[in-house]
């Protein structure tokens, strides 16, 4: 009896399983099995999400009495990467979308929401990446929207919006018509003045949700308001938005490391020739993963240098995992060309994680105008 007594004592004392180690474990688990199947767009993970979202991984950057921190959500979402870059996408999608309703001032939205999206019982995603170019000058806002009773008349057209589904929800922004102004929104995807379209093959990424949508004078009603006027919303939420994505990168870049330590052992003794090293990817790994970590504990700080530290953090992100899969061909060598071989996936992820709003070139314009 004493013995059985510490040995559930034992138990006790150990120390919870992590978020991001939970979910390090559903991705080993159930998403790898999936992974390329979510790469060539047969599959769209809507259950490991859901399991994703029950041990937590949605929701631990909600604010907490004002402050939020970030640190989790991108440790988990680097783990997700690890495995598959396209489902670390969609968690980005997901976790933006907890973000949004998180920081609204709107209270039945963030009571009906908030909940609903940090657990993942309700998948959905952003359609900030035309309102983010417009805000900088590369696009007009391509929705517009009038007031009426009780909320507001919207029109226009998205290219690409991901993690989506006919029951989904998405964030994003048009312009009124009937007076200056920007109002920021949730698209209910069950509406039916919504249409949703698939989009053509990607170079990767096919399993993510990803549709043009159609606004065909939509009722958006008050309840689905995040924020009126948006632009100020936009500067609260703005460093969490890209703060979040360096999760994708910093899971391609440890897998991409993964990949050329696998090979080590037949071929180290020719890519040892190579210039880039995994220990080289490990130390810029490191550098990437404790500033992240630094930025993400204070996402509402006003700063104009903390803004432009988030955005050169992101640029570094992006061009470091396009390094680090391009290192990782090099040494897989032909079998890394195969298409069943994961390094050619990474080559092809690693270049979205470059591209996906803000990319590369918007980023680096960013950094000049401010």
């Amino acid at each position: 009896m004493g013995s059985l007594a510490l040995s559930r004592t034992d138990i006790l004392d150990q120390p919870a399983p992590s978020i991001a180690g939970e979910v390090a474990r559903i991705a080993r688990e159930q998403l790898a099995p999936l992974a390329a199947g979510i790469d060539d767009g047969t599959v769209y993970p809507a259950e490991v999400l859901r399991a994703f979202g029950e041990v937590g991984a949605w929701g631990s950057h909600m604010p907490q009495e004002g402050p939020a921190d970030l640190r989790c959500a991108i440790q988990a979402m680097a783990a997700i990467g690890e495995v598959c870059g396209a489902t670390a996408f969609m968690a980005w999608c997901q976790n933006t979308l907890v973000w949004y309703a998180a920081n609204s001032t709107n209270m039945k939205l963030a009571k009906r929401f908030g909940d609903a999206f940090s657990t993942g019982r309700v998948l959905g995603g952003t359609g900030l990446s035309n309102p983010m170019k417009s805000f900088f000058g590369i696009e007009k806002l391509k929705l517009k929207g009038r007031k009426v009773e009780g909320g507001y008349i919207v029109r226009g057209a998205l290219p690409w919006v991901s993690n989506l589904g006919p029951d989904h929800y998405f964030g994003t922004i048009f312009e009124r018509e009937d007076e200056p102004g920007l109002v920021m929104f949730l698209a209910d995807c069950s509406d039916p003045a919504i249409t949703l379209t698939p989009c053509k093959p990607f170079l990767a990424m096919d399993g993510t949700g990803t549709y043009g949508v159609q606004f065909r004078d939509v009722f958006v009603p008050d309840e689905l308001i995040l924020a009126d006027p948006a632009g100020p919303f936009v500067k609260k939420i703005r460093a969490g938005f890209i703060l979040l994505q360096a999760g994708m990168a910093l899971g391609v870049i440890r897998d991409c490391i993964n990949i050329m330590d696998e090979v080590d052992n037949p071929l180290g003794h020719i890519n040892r020739y190579l210039p880039q090293q995994p220990v080289h990817f490990r130390d810029l790994a490191a550098e990437l993963e404790a500033e992240t970590m630094a930025l993400a504990r204070d996402p509402y700080n006003e700063e104009e240098t903390y803004w432009r530290k988030v955005i050169a953090l992101r640029l570094r992100a992006g061009e470091a995992s396009v390094a680090a899969a391009h290192a990782a061909m090099l040494h897989c060598g032909a079998r890394g060309y195969l298409k069943g071989h994961r390094a050619q996936r990474r080559l092809r992820e690693a270049y979205f994680v470059a591209i996906v709003t803000p990319a590369t070139k918007q980023l680096r314009k960013m950094l000049a105008d401010s």
